[in-house]
């Protein structure tokens, strides 16, 4: 006589899925048989969007942050996954945002991450196993002219993941960070630009804006990063990084390989700011 094992559902919390690439990988998750809790600043209580449960959760409040995750972890049980996927753009040359600016966009893009991932390990660290998902960018590889604090925020990503990944190994934890390059979402156009405007920028940033707008128009979709997310959380032996989409692993490749002058050329043709 055999019996039957019930075999728990794996669990995963989601930041910023009320749209775009999270809304996209907590709908991708949940068709692979996950459980999943995702988080948006406004959910309302007992909210489901699409079948998914929803908690509010503001991640530049370590109070919001910590509510939320202990609500999601005595709804779940546990979270096996963890995608830190909150964030948001600044547009327009380095010059026009106020300090003030750079601290906000900050506290959301990096320092989110931190505190929902602070808040998370120690339940990662009890089940002895867990993974962690961070939404990069390409950009966290290359410069991003007229979106230079995003970009820095991305590069702190980068270095933060690779780091933490060394020390949480140890505990059956992974860490990984999902790099795509353009994605038809709506967080440029959701996205401020800088709050102290130069006039002598605005030409050249008119020509890069016109072809930024073509690159997104031919980008990949949400969905198609929500693919490589699952993939990075099924992964037996999870990579550091995933770039994700044709573009994304072409542009990585050519950072890496191609002398630092062409690259530049590259770029700056590909942007319209030669």
């Amino acid at each position: 006589m055999t019996t039957s094992v019930a075999i728990k559902p794996k669990t995963a919390f989601v930041t910023g899925a009320s749209s775009g690439i999270g809304k996209a990988a907590a709908l991708v998750l949940s068709g692979a048989g996950y459980t999943v809790i995702g988080t948006s600043r406004k959910a309302a209580p007992d909210e489901m969007r699409d079948g998914i449960r929803m908690i509010a959760c503001d991640v530049t409040s370590d109070v919001s942050v910590a509510e939320a995750v202990a609500l999601a972890h005595s709804e779940l049980g546990g979270i096996d996954l963890l995608v830190n996927n909150a964030g948001y753009a600044v547009s327009g040359a380095a010059e026009e945002s106020s300090v003030e600016q750079v601290r906000s966009l900050f506290d959301t893009n990096f320092l989110g991450v931190v505190r929902v991932t602070n808040a998370i390990l120690p339940i990662m660290r009890r089940q002895g196993y867990g993974r962690i998902l961070n939404i990069g960018s390409v950009v966290g590889l290359i410069p991003g002219p007229f979106g230079a604090y995003y970009t820095a925020s991305k590069h702190a990503i980068e270095g933060y993941s690779e780091s933490l990944d060394h020390e949480v190994r140890q505990f059956g934890i992974r860490v990984a960070v999902i790099e795509p390059w353009a994605t038809k979402t709506s967080i440029e156009a959701n996205s401020p630009q800088g709050d102290r405007p130069v006039a002598a920028y605005s030409q050249t940033f008119a020509k890069y804006q016109a072809a930024f707008n073509a690159a997104m128009a031919a980008g990949d979709t949400a969905e198609d990063v929500a693919a490589t997310i699952l993939a990075a959380a099924q992964a037996k032996t999870p990579r550091l990084r995933y770039p994700s989409g044709k573009a994304a692993r072409q542009t990585s490749f050519a950072r890496r390989f191609l002398p630092r002058a062409l690259f530049d050329r590259i770029l700056r043709k590909q942007f319209n700011i030669a």
